[in-house]
């Protein structure tokens, strides 16, 4: 898998500097911000990550999920696994102030992913995916005991929680450890806007990792 291919196995968005806390709030649009900041950035994909959530989301568990999801997907599109990706993140958490509730969230998932294979009760453990670290658990634990792509996000995608959120991030995490070519055909042949998406994916991957700038036309300025 190249890490083009992984960028494009995963939704896209910019990250920006921080601008304040104007939300106190834990849900999860934040976090959905900050799935490819880790492919660049001087300051790291974790602190990035936590910048461009907390454009909107004050909380703690809200920013610092996010920054925790950057580096996941940082570290799997540099070759590490599913537990090697979520290990790192819960260290760089371990060194953060107000982390508590993600570390919790975080560990959770994991230890209920060692314990056996994917159930109902297990994710019924990890509450329903409405607040950031609660859904970043879902996710991860949903990733971590999937036998394929298909497994992993169908499985996130079905509970009576914040299920497109927590399949979406499953999603993330599944593409990038496998790649883009794992993902079904059918899951793609009906993919609405998926020209799109990938060109949005390859020009963000060329700016954030290889700092070349898409053609000016294909993004006019207003």
């Amino acid at each position: 898998m190249t890490p083009r291919m992984t960028a494009r196995a995963v939704a896209a968005s910019c990250a920006s500097p921080r601008l304040g806390w104007p939300c106190w709030s834990r849900s999860l649009s934040g976090r959905l911000r900050a799935r490819l900041v880790g492919t660049r950035g001087a300051c790291g994909p974790f602190t990035i990550g936590c910048q461009a959530a907390a454009l909107t989301h004050g909380h703690p568990s809200g920013y610092l999920a996010a920054g925790a999801l950057a580096l996941m997907i940082s570290e799997l599109g540099h070759g590490r696994d599913l537990h090697g990706a979520a290990a790192s993140a819960i260290r760089r958490l371990q060194e953060t102030h107000g982390a508590e509730q993600v570390i919790t969230a975080l560990s959770t998932a994991v230890q209920a992913a060692e314990a056996g294979p994917l159930s109902a009760d297990a994710l019924a453990t990890l509450g329903q995916g409405w607040v950031a670290e609660e859904a970043l658990a879902i996710a991860t634990h949903c990733a971590l005991t999937a036998t394929d792509f298909r497994s992993g996000v169908l499985h996130a995608a079905n509970h009576s929680g914040d299920s497109d959120s927590t399949s979406a991030i499953c999603g993330n995490l599944l593409g990038t450890s496998l790649g883009v070519d794992a993902i079904d055909r059918d899951l793609l042949a009906g993919l609405e806007g998926r020209e799109v998406i990938t060109q949005v994916a390859d020009d963000l991957y060329d700016v954030f990792a290889d700092g070349r700038q898409p053609p000016a036309a294909r993004y006019p300025r207003v």
